[in-house]
Formats: structure tokens, C-alpha cells, sequence
């Protein structure tokens, strides 16, 4: 189990170096100058040489790329060019809406989602377990901006039970900051409990046909009892990848559905720093998202070792 371990963190610490890699070279490669945007078209070489000196832009590539990397490690993410806010702390004040907003969601889509996609395995002869697979699969076709713009209208336009739109922080109003995220989780859950629904359906019909499996119904047990006691254990493997895939999905689709829903999360921040050509804050910000879905892929596949010895095993040799 060490070297399993060992051997995860080694590929975690790459692909993080590998993606500050990429991050940095793509964010280099579009071009632009601060300079220019931060003094206007009438300002004079010699101040916008000046200005590109202050800032570091002058500086060597891989001088540009260790000095932004040694920022990353020591978590100072230093200051937007334009406005000259912390973008650190600006980060961390927005993924303090966007990291629960995409957790409620993934825990809501992944119990829901789970839970039909097991029946429709084990009832997948009853009108039930039909209809449930049927409706997964029309919900997996569904963008989540729509399923958005779908409910704002109806829950929030029609019946004005919950906001379309806004936030109020915890500290100012915790109840009215929890029902103005109802809706956006709710938009989020759905679209991806299909996707849970029917990847959860596909791997316990793939256990259900193994020997074990009959041979636990021949000890005695019941249908339920079996899928209880053998067969959701031996199907979580490819379950686990789709929630670790779909987490990455659900910070992705977090962008739109604050957009549509006007909240000012991460997915904000990223679209006003394009707007403001403000490179270095969308630099940082994806960088920082892509380390927390690192991160989540790390706890993933240690989850796999738990679960199954096998791929242990096969780490070794």
C-alpha cells in the first residue's frame, strides 16, 4: 500500500508541474500587453517600456513562469494588473461560493443519481425501473444552463418561491445566502444525477451477471441483500471515476450557472479578468481549479487501493 501511495503522490506532483506548464505557455502564447491596457493607446514607448519593466514583462519566459510557480507554492498569488486587487484573497473570497455550490451539487447529483441508477439495475424489468433508465437517459441530453433558465422561471418567476438571481453572504444573511443557492445546485444536480444514474446502472449490471453474484442468491440471499452486500462494493470502481470526472464537470458548469444566475463566484471572477484582459488573474484561477480537481483525482484513486486490492496489486508490478 506505501508504494501505491507513493506512487499516486509522484504522479499528482507531476501532473501539477505539467499543468503550470501548459497554463502558463497557452497564456503566454495569446499575446497582449498590460502595458498598453493599463496606460491607454495615447501613452509614449518610453513610459509603456518603463511600465512593462515594473510589471516583470520583460523578463525572460522561464524567469516569468518560476517567479508565477514560487507564487503558486507560497500561495501569494500577488496583485491584478488593472485594479491592483489581492488576487488571492479576491480568489478565495469567490471559491468560498463556487467549492460548496459545486459540492452540494456533486453530493445531491451522486446520492440521487446512485440511488435510481441501482434500482433501474436490479428492477430493470418493472415499468418503474424502465421509466427511471428512460428518464436518465433524456436528462443526460439537457444542458445545465437550460435545466437554469427552466427552473429560475417556473420555481422563481412563477410560483416566487426562491431568487432567480443574486447573493447575500452567511454573515450578512444565512438563510436568504442558503435560498439563493437552491436553485443553482438544483440546476447543477440534475443534468449530472442522469449521468450518475445510468454509469451506476451500467456497473452494477455488469456485477450482476457474475458468478458470485448467482451464488450469493443460491446461499440464500435476496436480490436486495446480494446487491447490498457484493455488488454496489464491486461496481464503485467505475462509480468512483464518474464522480471524479463529474466534479470537474460540475466547476465547469459552475462558470455558466453563475452566469445565469448572476452570482459572484469564481466563474465570475475568470469572465471579468477575460473581459479586463487581466491574464494574470485567469492564469492563477485556472491554475488554482485545476489543482483542486487534481486534488480530488488524488483522493480517488487512493480510494481505489481501499476498495479493491487489485489495483494495489497492479501498482506493483
Amino acid at each position: 500500500m506505501g508504494r501505491y501511495v507513493l506512487s499516486r503522490f509522484a504522479i499528482y506532483i507531476g501532473s501539477l508541474l505539467g499543468a503550470s506548464i501548459l497554463i502558463f505557455v497557452l497564456m503566454d502564447s495569446l499575446g497582449g500587453d498590460a502595458a498598453a491596457v493599463l496606460l491607454g493607446q495615447e501613452a509614449t514607448p518610453e513610459s509603456l517600456a518603463a511600465l512593462r519593466d515594473q510589471l516583470g514583462l520583460n523578463e525572460p519566459p522561464v524567469t516569468r513562469y518560476l517567479t508565477w510557480l514560487q507564487g503558486l507554492v507560497t500561495f501569494d498569488l500577488g496583485n491584478s494588473i488593472v485594479t491592483q486587487y489581492d488576487i488571492g484573497a479576491e480568489f478565495a473570497r469567490r471559491l468560498a461560493l463556487t467549492l460548496p455550490l459545486a459540492i452540494v451539487a456533486l453530493v445531491t447529483s451522486s446520492v440521487v443519481g446512485l440511488a435510481a441508477g441501482i434500482y433501474a439495475a436490479v428492477e430493470r424489468r418493472s415499468r418503474l425501473g424502465k421509466a427511471v433508465h428512460l428518464v436518465s437517459q433524456i436528462g443526460i441530453t439537457i444542458p445545465p444552463f437550460w435545466t437554469g433558465i427552466l427552473l429560475s422561471l417556473f420555481v422563481g418567476v412563477y410560483l416566487r418561491l426562491l431568487p432567480t438571481g443574486g447573493y447575500v453572504r452567511p454573515t450578512e444573511d444565512f438563510f436568504g445566502a442558503v435560498r439563493s443557492l437552491i436553485l443553482p445546485a438544483a440546476a447543477l444536480s440534475l443534468v449530472n444525477a442522469a449521468v450518475f444514474a445510468r454509469y451506476a446502472r451500467g456497473a452494477l449490471l455488469d456485477v450482476l451477471n457474475e458468478d458470485y453474484m448467482r451464488m450469493a442468491r443460491g446461499l440464500g440471499l435476496s436480490k436486495w441483500g446480494a446487491v447490498f452486500r457484493h455488488g454496489i462494493r464491486n461496481a464503485s470502481i467505475p462509480i468512483l471515476t464518474v464522480v471524479r470526472l463529474q466534479f470537474g464537470g460540475l466547476i465547469g458548469g459552475s462558470v455558466i450557472i453563475e452566469s445565469v444566475f448572476f452570482l459572484p463566484g469564481v466563474g465570475r471572477l475568470v469572465i471579468e479578468a477575460v473581459n479586463a484582459r487581466e491574464t494574470l488573474v485567469v492564469q492563477s484561477s485556472v491554475m488554482v481549479l485545476t489543482a483542486v480537481i487534481l486534488t480530488l483525482n488524488l483522493l480517488t484513486d487512493l480510494a481505489y487501493g481501499v476498495i479493491d486490492p487489485r489495483v494495489r496489486t497492479g501498482a506493483r508490478t
